[in-house]
C-alpha cells in the first residue's frame, strides 16, 4: 500500500490527472443531483442567453445546456470504461496465448495483429460506423474491435521476457497449467503494464467516440459532448454572436478536461511501468 502512495506523492503529474479523473467520475455519478434539469427536458426558449435559470442557456430545442454538459459526462465515461473492458479482454488474451503457448499460434496471432495494425483505423471506423449506423453501442465495439492489437503486442512482449523468469519455469515444472500460471504469475506481475495500457486506450476511446459523433455516426439520442459540438455547428447559430462562447467551447473544454486527464495519469504511470523506460 506505500509504495502506490510514495508514486502519488512523487509524481505531481499523476496527482493532477488523478484528480481531473476523479472530478469526472463525481460529475459523472451525482449527475441527477448536480444537474438543474432533465437531459432532455424543454426548460426554455430556443437559444436562451445564459441567466440564473439556464447557466450556459438554451439549445435551439430550448433544453438546458449546462444540464447537458454535465449529464454528458456520465457517456464519456461509458465509452472509457466500455471500450477499455473490451480492448483490454482481447488484448491480453491474444498477447499472453501468443507468448505463452510460442510456436504456430504465436506466428500466426502476431501476423493477425500486424495486419491490423497496418489498416487505415479512423478511416475504417468512419466506414463501418456509417455502414451500421449511429449507435453509441456500435461506436463501443468498433473501438474495441480495431484497438486491440497494441495492447496484444505489448501483452506479448512481456509475457515472453516472464516466462522465462524462474518463478514461471517452477510453476510448470511442478506441474502448472497454462490457467493456473497466468492466473496466479501472469496476470499479478503484468497488472502495471495492463494498468498504463488502460489509462491510455480509454483517452484514446473518449477522443475517438467524440470524433464520431461530431461527424453525426453517433447515437443521435444519446447526451454526448461530441453530439452536442456536432448539433451546434449543424444549427448554423453557433456562429452569430457570442453563442459559441456557452454552447461550443464549454463542451469542447469538457472533452479536452476529460482527454488531457487521462494523458496526464498515462504519462505519468509511462516510466514506472515500462522497462524499457527504466533502463534508459
Amino acid at each position: 500500500m506505500r509504495a502506490p502512495l510514495s508514486a502519488v506523492r512523487g509524481s505531481p503529474v499523476l496527482v493532477v490527472g488523478l484528480a481531473m479523473l476523479a472530478t469526472l467520475v463525481a460529475v459523472a455519478v451525482l449527475a441527477p443531483w448536480i444537474a438543474p434539469y432533465g437531459p432532455k427536458e424543454i426548460t426554455g426558449d430556443s437559444f436562451e442567453s445564459p441567466s440564473a435559470a439556464h447557466l450556459l442557456g438554451t439549445n435551439e430545442a430550448g433544453a438546458d445546456l449546462f444540464s447537458r454538459l454535465i449529464w454528458g459526462s456520465r457517456t464519456t465515461l461509458v465509452v472509457a470504461v466500455a471500450a477499455s473492458a473490451l480492448v483490454l479482454s482481447a488484448g491480453i488474451a491474444v498477447g499472453l496465448t501468443a507468448g505463452l503457448r510460442g510456436g504456430l499460434a504465436d506466428t500466426a496471432l502476431m501476423r493477425l495483429v500486424d495486419v491490423l495494425l497496418g489498416l487505415p483505423v479512423l478511416p475504417l471506423l468512419i466506414f463501418v460506423g456509417a455502414l451500421a449506423g449511429p449507435s453509441l453501442s456500435t461506436s463501443i465495439l468498433m473501438i474495441g474491435a480495431f484497438l486491440w492489437p497494441q495492447t496484444a503486442r505489448v501483452v506479448r512482449s512481456q509475457t515472453l521476457t516472464l516466462r522465462q523468469r524462474g518463478f514461471v519455469a517452477s510453476a510448470r515444472g511442478f506441474g502448472g497449467g497454462a490457467t493456473y500460471v497466468i492466473r496466479r504469475h501472469l496476470v499479478p506481475a503484468l497488472g502495471p503494464v495492463i494498468a498504463a495500457n488502460l489509462v491510455f486506450v480509454a483517452g484514446l476511446a473518449v477522443g475517438i467516440e467524440a470524433g464520431l459523433s461530431f461527424l453525426g455516426l453517433g447515437d443521435p439520442s444519446a447526451v454526448s459532448w461530441g453530439a452536442e459540438l456536432q448539433r451546434a455547428l449543424a444549427t448554423g447559430q453557433s456562429q452569430l454572436g457570442s453563442l459559441w462562447l456557452w454552447w461550443l467551447l464549454p463542451f469542447g473544454l469538457a472533452l479536452t478536461f476529460a482527454i488531457f486527464g487521462l494523458s496526464l495519469v498515462g504519462v505519468a504511470l509511462e516510466p514506472r511501468f515500462n522497462p524499457r523506460q527504466g533502463r534508459r
